[in-house]
């Protein structure tokens, strides 16, 4: 019997110690969760001003046309510039948005650019002065400043290894003030022979100012460069309505000529832009 309750006792003995380990965690140790940083998964909101600078690799705009006035009045046509050519790409911006939330956000931005403008074009019939039976060319050159105001949204994408691409639209106006327009007559030979084969005088036309309604269309990616800075680097493509290039010479005005002379088909502009924005508050 003593043998029995010996071994009796040594077995509660060692359940005990067991289960005291086992609640001590000593056979099964507790794996405790890792902390979470919460300001790694705070929501991104607030205020921010951004700049730009733009290099539009393609500039395009249809030809536009004006109203050509023969000598003393007469033999008024509508004719088109042809070949006409559009330089000078770069554009810079400044503009104020603010971030929703992770993934919305909108600004409103200004963006200045210009261009130079060539063209030529041609008419069947004589320059004035010149013999009947011969035809007329014309070279053309001008060129713009424009300052567009937009209204942008953004989609952001999420982040990923500090990048987020995004794609956006925005819509607004552009004012396009044109420079004078200077054109010179070059007279070709036809059925009848020239007089000369000079280019003729320089005729100016006034240049004239319009708004445009515009829209923009726009897809890149940031990179956080601080939790407070962004670099931005996309493609932004623009279209710009057509409107008032040039009124009437004072020689034209003179012939009872009024109102515009040359209207533009608009711009569209692809650009490649990149930009720095800073969160403020």
């Amino acid at each position: 019997m003593i043998v029995r309750k010996t071994i009796l006792g040594a077995a509660f003995l060692a359940s005990l110690s067991a289960g005291t380990a086992f609640a001590g965690g000593e056979l099964y140790p507790v794996i405790e969760a890792p902390e979470v940083d919460m300001s790694t998964v705070a929501v991104a909101q607030g205020w921010y001003i951004r700049g730009d600078l733009g290099y539009a690799a393609s500039i395009k705009g249809g030809d536009g046309s004006y109203n050509y006035i023969g000598e003393g009045g007469a033999d008024e046509s509508r004719e088109r510039f042809d070949d006409a050519r559009f330089s000078k790409p770069f554009s810079y911006g400044v503009g104020m948005g603010y971030q929703f939330n992770n993934f919305v956000r909108t600004d409103l931005t200004t963006d200045f650019f210009n261009s130079s403008f060539d063209a030529d074009s041609s008419i069947g019939r004589a320059c004035p002065g010149e013999n009947a039976g011969t035809g007329c060319d014309f070279t053309h050159e001008s060129g713009f400043n424009a300052i567009s105001v937009m209204a942008n949204g953004y989609i952001d994408l999420g982040t990923y290894a500090g990048f987020t691409p995004y794609i956006g639209g925005g819509v607004g106006a552009t004012n396009v003030q044109w420079d004078d327009l200077k054109t010179r007559a070059t007279c070709v030979d036809g059925t009848g022979a020239c007089g000369s084969t000079e280019q003729g005088d320089v005729v100016r036309n006034p240049g004239e100012e319009s708004w445009r309604f515009t829209y923009a269309l726009m897809a890149g990616a940031s990179y956080d460069l601080t939790n407070r800075i962004k670099l931005d680097i996309g493609y932004r493509y623009s279209d710009v309505d057509g409107g008032k290039m040039f009124g009437y010479s004072s020689a034209e005005k003179a012939l009872g000529a009024s109102g515009t002379k040359a209207r533009d088909d608009g711009f569209q502009r692809h650009e490649i832009r990149a930009g720095i924005r800073v969160t403020t508050w």
